[in-house]
């Protein structure tokens, strides 16, 4: 596993802003293969998933603090 990779799709990912951010993180929950991780092994698309879930557990499902 790519630590460095990992980061950088986090990073990327988090970019979008919050509300996208919410959203791809439904869609991958629901299995969809985003662009941003496509060439990731799976088990690196877990791990970034479960960043970004960890990031946005602070918003309680908003993006408001």
């Amino acid at each position: 596993m790519d630590k460095q990779r990992i980061d950088d799709r986090v990073e990327l990912l988090c970019q979008k802003g919050c509300k996208a951010l919410w959203a791809d993180i439904e869609r991958m929950d629901n299995g969809e293969l985003l662009p941003e991780v496509a060439d990731l092994q799976p088990d690196e698309r877990a791990e970034v998933l479960r960043e970004i879930k960890s990031i946005m557990a602070v918003y309680a499902g908003s993006c408001t603090l």
